[in-house]
């Protein structure tokens, strides 16, 4: 191969918000970058956040057709980035988790004739059964959930199962009641995507596999025996022998293998864009699991995603199930596994925090706004003007909060915002009052604060001392999506969860999981077969070894913190049972 045409290896995320897309070379260097916009590029379809959002029966959705129109965009503006389709060799991807595409009995063949003359939208419009797929953020599915829970006995039974007890958000649920929902719709459903496999397979010229790690979002897949639970496929379908086949072949086998080629790259997108024909499309996974490939993860490391929603990310060979997070097969390693906490209320959170107190500042003329037309700018002066806790002497009380815009995910708890204090030195439970808070100003911190210290809580029985003479903690932490550039954040992220050799951010922003999706696709293609094993046989590259091989920090990721703060992450150690205290009191009065 020329120099002109060295190989190129194409990654995309479908996030809720956006498409990207990120094209790396051999040496795992980015080349060329694309994204597309929903609210903004695409704002005909409405959305808002990239989806629309039914308050009644708190259901959120995204439409389809908008999906397939930023598919044809971002690769238009990659090819007037000048980039040269015929250089790509391997195309990966990821998709938002836990969503769900319905394709209509003809969908497949649609998508095999396609016309290069003209775009997805406008020829795809009957592939689909339904032109809708419930969003990660979707709340309506609490009496399935309940069913769910209680199918094996327990919830963490199901956890044990699966690897995540019952959630709103995942497949199976989403997919039990969307038969009772829109019963003619499923009736003529062909077959059932999530989408990382309905990506895949815009691709793929045909529907794709599930792959072996995203099919763990769905509450259906037993993680012991590598099957469809049947139990769970009963509930799902109902209990008919005929509808659990019926709903076995929707779901289509899942892909183990999470490299090697799935196929050639669809005709379609050979003559539009000018792809190669011996382009190969490699499996494509979830966000998050796409996510954990983005860097060669040590042991003890640690990745905190601060996008739309916020993410805690370990790989792990340890499977230790628990009601109160998620585990998954790792995308791409056998015998590894990813380990991961979840919350809607994230980024959107924190930006409603921002706006409200951006807000207040500009009434009150209390700060300059306009520093670099940065809308962070105030937030990010008040949070670092603000103690830990809101203790500004040692006698101060703390000042814990809970701030859900939308219902959360953990703990199970309707939309809402929650303020307590706990005073120094007190054994006594929180108190829950806005009184000796100075609003809004204490909540710039405290949101963030909130938000990490539940990481904290729930991943401490994971992680080990780094170094004999520290406490329990990441070695390191590397920060993705949209929040990982704010310097305010980033500092409250080593204070509170540590990172013994500090906290970092990589140098491609919020483009982590397209990245780990690129990387993805050259593994599938050039993992090879290495004779440097014990046993003398020839195995193929494992993705942390040619990733580890070709990798350099330079240029690659940023120290934004120095991590471990001796005193500091001690006095947040100090009141994690109060900040458990108050997710009890909340859930409790909920229930």
């Amino acid at each position: 191969m020329t120099s002109t045409l060295e190989p190129l290896y194409l990654g995309f995320d479908l996030s809720t918000q956006q498409l990207k897309a990120l094209s790396i070379d051999s040496n795992l260097n980015v080349a060329y970058e694309a994204k597309v916009d929903f609210d903004a590029d695409l704002a005909k379809y409405g959305v808002r956040n990239g989806v629309h959002i039914h308050e009644a029966e708190s259901e959120v959705i995204a439409p389809v057709a908008m999906w397939l129109e930023a598919v044809d965009l971002a690769l238009e503006r990659l090819k007037n980035s000048g980039m040269d389709f015929r250089r790509v060799m391997g195309i990966s991807g990821a998709g938002q988790q836990h969503g769900s595409v319905y394709w209509s009995q003809k969908g497949e063949q649609l998508l095999a004739d396609l016309d290069p003359d003209r775009s997805l939208v406008s020829q795809l419009s009957a592939a689909f059964a339904h032109p809708w797929s419930p969003n990660w953020q979707d709340a309506s599915t609490q009496a399935e959930c309940d069913s769910f829970d209680a199918c094996l006995g327990s919830a963490d039974e199901l956890a044990r199962m699966t690897g995540s007890k019952a959630h709103h958000r995942f497949t199976g649920p989403q997919v039990m009641r969307f038969c009772k929902k829109h019963p003619e719709a499923y009736r003529s459903t062909r077959r059932i995507s999530l989408v990382s496999s309905f990506l895949a397979s815009i691709f793929l010229g045909r529907i794709a596999e599930i792959d072996i790690s995203d099919v763990c979002g769905m509450n259906l897949w037993d993680i012991a025996k590598g099957a469809w639970s049947e139990p769970l496929l009963k509930l799902t379908a109902g209990d008919n022998d005929d509808e659990v086949e019926n709903l076995r072949n929707k779901l289509g086998v899942v892909r183990v293998d999470g490299g090697g080629s799935m196929g050639s790259i669809s005709p379609w997108l050979v003559a539009r864009y000018g792809f190669s024909p011996t382009c190969a499309v490699a499996p494509f996974t979830g966000d998050n699991p796409s996510t954990i490939l983005a860097l060669p993860l040590r042991p003890l490391d640690a990745i905190v995603s601060l996008g739309t929603s916020t993410t805690f990310l370990m790989s792990t060979p340890n499977y230790v199930p628990d009601p109160s997070y998620h585990f998954f097969n790792h995308p791409t390693t056998p015998g590894l596994y990813m380990f991961m906490l979840c919350y809607k209320n994230g980024g959107l959170a924190r930006e409603r925090v921002r706006d409200k107190l951006l807000l207040t500042s500009v009434e009150q003329n209390s700060f300059n706004t306009t520093i670099g037309n940065d809308p962070w700018a105030t937030f990010n002066a008040v949070t670092a003007s603000t103690p830990p806790l809101g203790k500004y002497h040692s006698g101060d009380p703390a000042k814990l909060g809970l701030y859900f815009p939308l219902p959360e995910i953990v703990p199970n708890v309707r939309a809402g915002t929650w303020r307590f204090i706990l005073e120094a030195g007190s054994t006594a439970a929180p108190i829950e009052t806005a009184q000796r808070w100075n609003l809004p100003r204490d909540d710039a911190r405290a949101i963030v604060e909130s938000q990490i210290l539940s990481l904290r809580l729930r991943s401490r029985n994971l992680v080990l001392p780094p170094a004999p003479s520290l406490p329990p903690q990441a070695r390191r932490i590397y920060l993705v999506g949209g929040g990982a550039t704010n310097p305010a954040i980033a500092r409250i992220v080593g204070e509170i969860l540590g990172g013994a050799e500090g906290v970092y951010t990589l140098n491609v922003g919020g483009n982590a999981c397209a990245l780990g999706a690129a990387y993805k696709a050259l593994w599938a293609m050039e993992r090879g077969q290495k004779q440097n094993q014990p046993d003398g046989e020839a195995h193929e590259q494992t993705f942390e070894a040619l990733v580890a091989e070709r990798w350099t920090e330079e240029g690659k990721v940023r120290l934004v913190d120095q991590g471990y703060r001796p005193g500091v992450w001690e006095q947040y150690g100090d009141v994690l049972g109060a900040f458990a205290a108050i997710e009890q009191i909340v859930t409790q009065t909920e229930s």
